[in-house]
């Protein structure tokens, strides 16, 4: 079958790229998890490791997506297919499996941040006093489906129209919107009277703290789920990047710039929580909540309503932070749905119907997330862990092409304004494959320990459910893997 698509599609400039990529980092992770893990391990100790995993993890991975994604111009299964050969595909087809996975709740998710916008806009989310009461009753009833729906239908408008009129005009739109409104806040927080002591807290560190390994690892995990690295979504904006564009300079562009996304969001938080908190402070922000969003959807509009004497100022500083955050979240699904289309593309179909099966599937597959958070919280679990071993799968596909080669050709070949060294011969082989051993073992053991049946597929977060739905992928993927690599090379005239 031929390769049904017309003329290649291209980001219009780098910059084009680079924000749109931006958006795939940059999503809600960057503003409520990031606060509350800083504040679970030590404010500024957490930060040190952080930027050294940014260096030793997610920038090299993100190098290695851009150049595996421009030198194939193939989804993932596709692009590991080409980098690593043919029996491993399958590995191709997990990480669009996990991210497209992903995608079904995170839906679910960006509805939560478009309804609490339209809500705070009517004054009706400040004017309840009890917010828990607040959230559980909208988690339980039947209005997640509605907007659940609604970030479907959004985001397929954008998608269907492709590259450069969809995807690039969106995130062009709202990349630096999000960025104004974190400005914003930003501004009027540390404004704030006593917003010092939780600035100081966020970037003091304490040695006795940077020394615990858990410090360590959570930093690692942070890295491995808020950068965009390791998911495919990267490798699949690379599909559209001009030739005669920069990899490792793009890279680190985004990683650099995510990271001072989440600082930002982190100075934001700390210092509206330390100044308007009449009980402790870390403890607001250290609480996970209901499906982790304990500090965003039941203590943070607490905070807004103190935020000044004006009832109209403060509805609107909690519209903006949850518009802002309905961005954050629209462009990172954006660039999920865009993986799973590209996916169907590469297996030979067109984009319209392509984006109309993702779409449906999208809607129907997330419905038992938008039901039920302790589906939601299961599903984060299981593939959430389940990206640790994406990155790995991309790692060996550079070390089964050839590391050096893949450096010295690919990464540093036409269009590289910033030559690579050698030095990430020795990250992308031998500290990432290190660092996934770790974390993943790491988190599974750790599970065993919180859960006394850890054996029970059933549980939402334990060792069992993840070993179960992992085997059944991993054992599909693995069995098909031969129609799958000959339908993607045959739609692509490269069999």
């Amino acid at each position: 079958m031929k390769q049904p698509e017309g003329k290649p599609e291209f980001f219009s400039s780098r910059w084009a790229l680079v924000i749109a990529s931006i958006g795939i980092a940059v999503g809600t992770g960057n503003i409520w998890r990031f606060s509350r893990i800083v504040a679970q391990n030590g404010g500024g100790s957490f930060l040190i490791p952080w930027v050294i995993f940014l260096l030793i993890w997610s920038v090299p991975l993100i190098i290695a997506e851009f150049a595996i994604g421009k030198s194939s111009r193939m989804g993932p299964v596709g692009a590991i297919t080409k980098t690593a050969g043919n029996k491993f595909g399958w590995m191709g087809a997990w990480i669009v499996f996990v991210s497209t996975a992903i995608m079904f709740y995170y839906a679910v998710v960006t509805g939560w941040c478009l309804k609490y916008f339209i809500t705070s806009v009517s004054g009706n989310l400040l004017g309840t006093s009890e917010h828990l009461v607040y959230w559980n009753n909208f988690s339980s009833s039947f209005q997640p489906l509605l907007f659940h729906f609604i970030a479907i239908f959004l985001v397929v408008l954008v998608v269907i129209k492709g590259i450069t009129k969809g995807v690039e005009r969106v995130t062009k739109l709202l990349v630096p919107s999000l960025l104004i409104i974190l400005f914003i806040l930003f501004i009027r927080a540390i404004t704030l009277p006593g917003a010092m002591d939780g600035i100081n807290y966020f970037f003091t560190p304490d040695l006795e703290i940077i020394l615990d390994y858990k410090v360590w690892l959570n930093a690692l995990t942070q890295n491995a789920w808020d950068t965009g690295a390791g998911w495919g979504l990267i490798l699949t904006y690379a599909i559209y990047m001009r030739k005669k564009e920069d990899i490792s300079l793009n890279a680190a562009l985004i990683g650099f710039g995510n990271n001072t996304i989440s600082l930002v969001a982190g100075i934001t938080i700390f210092s509206t929580v330390f100044a308007l908190s009449s009980i402790d402070a870390m403890q607001q922000i250290s609480q996970s909540g209901p499906a982790n969003t304990g500090l965003t959807f039941i203590y943070l509009p607490i905070l807004f309503s103190k935020m000044s004497d004006s009832q109209v100022i403060n509805n609107f500083l909690a519209s903006i932070f949850f518009l802002g955050l309905f961005f954050a979240a629209f462009t990172s699904l954006i660039s999920m749905v865009e993986l799973s289309t590209r996916t169907l593309i590469d297996f030979g179909f067109r984009r319209k119907r392509a984006i109309v099966i993702v779409s449906v599937l999208g809607f129907l597959l997330g419905l038992p997330s938008a039901l039920s958070v302790n589906i939601l919280i299961n599903q984060d679990w299981v593939w959430g862990v389940g990206l640790i071993l994406s990155g790995a799968f991309i790692s060996f596909s550079v070390i089964k092409y050839g590391i050096d080669k893949f450096r010295t050709e690919i990464v540093n070949g036409y269009g590289s304004d910033v030559k690579i060294g050698r030095w990430y011969n020795y990250v992308i082989g031998i500290l990432i494959p290190i660092q996934v051993i770790v974390l993943i073992v790491w988190w599974l053991v750790s599970s065993i320990g919180w859960d006394p049946q850890w054996w029970n597929p059933l549980h939402a977060e334990n060792f069992g459910t993840v070993i179960f739905q992992w085997v059944v992928v991993l054992g599909l993927l693995i069995m098909l893997n031969k129609y799958i690599v000959k339908r993607v090379l045959s739609s692509n005239q490269l069999g």
